[in-house]
């Protein structure tokens, strides 16, 4: 086995591991209405930093991280994000860590073929 799937396999327990690493429930659902279950990494925080001033600002920032493997053995596709408000988007959903569902539209993927993971950054959908 070399590096790179020896590091991709390790992903597995760093992105997947719900007990040990930094898993999280998270539902992927694809523009045609295939879902799945999956457990990656998920991120929402409140504070970004603007571009233009380099100031702290009220806003929010939310993400998940996950294995394309695991998209794949689901019957899914990296997501990405789909600019034209009259097409369905792929959305993710994943509670807080007070259990508050929310529901995210993926604006922009950022796959990393290397490692086998894929980083999205997301906006709440309505």
């Amino acid at each position: 086995m070399g590096l790179r799937q020896l590091a991709e396999s390790d992903l597995g327990v760093i992105l997947e591991d719900a007990n040990t690493g930094f898993g999280w429930p998270i539902t992927v659902t694809s523009p045609d209405g295939v879902s799945a279950g999956l457990v990656g990494s998920s991120g929402d925080i409140s504070q970004v930093i603007d571009p233009d001033t380099g100031l702290i600002v009220s806003g929010r920032l939310s993400h998940v991280s996950l294995r394309i493997s695991s998209l794949i053995a689901a019957g899914l596709s990296v997501p990405s994000g789909i600019a034209d408000a009259s097409l369905a988007p792929w959305l993710v959903a994943f509670d807080d860590i007070n259990g508050q569902p929310y529901t995210f539209k993926v604006v922009e993927s950022n796959p990393d073929r290397t490692l086998g993971f894929v980083n999205c950054l997301l906006e709440l959908y309505q």
